[in-house]
């Protein structure tokens, strides 16, 4: 089940540090975390929130205790221009962002926290710097340059 709500007075980019944060959360603790989460955006994913899960409840008769929040993606809505005067009868542009705030619920069991989240990342990092120490070392056929400095400081000591 899905929600969205489109046209909210919020930028985007604030909006989604909120979202980042709910992503594959079950629906309890999304709805506790955004309940004391102090930032207009929680409001708002709040609102949408509730309404996916209304939507769960009554057009696909679904358990709101066993859904987990799948998606909430924040796009770019339109831009309100508006215009602020400036000195020496000049203007500056004033954009007034607006986002579409939605979020898709799901009823699969599986749970992944921000915790283990976390942990898998660190663990991807760790073999990615596995990987470039492995191939950091020269190989065959490769040629390794060096600075010039070093040249410099090799021959003076040659002499």
């Amino acid at each position: 089940m899905r929600s969205i709500y489109k046209y909210a007075r919020i930028s985007p980019y604030k909006a989604r540090e909120v979202t980042r944060e709910i992503q594959g959360l079950p629906v309890s603790a999304a709805l506790d975390l955004l309940a004391f989460t102090p930032k207009k955006a929680a409001f708002l994913i709040n609102k949408t929130l509730k309404s996916a899960i209304a939507n769960a409840e009554n057009n696909a008769n679904l358990k709101p205790d066993g859904l987990v929040i799948k998606e909430a993606v924040v796009g770019e809505g339109p831009t309100f221009k508006r215009i602020m005067a400036r000195a020496r009868g000049s203007a500056s542009r004033i954009l007034k962002r607006t986002s579409h705030i939605r979020i898709v619920l799901t009823d699969e069991i599986k749970v992944e926290t921000r915790e283990a989240r976390k942990a898998k990342q660190k663990a991807k990092q760790r073999a990615a710097k596995k990987k470039e120490s492995a191939a950091g070392e020269p190989t065959e056929g490769s040629t390794t340059r060096e600075k010039p400095r070093a040249k410099k400081a090799a021959k003076k000591s040659n002499k």
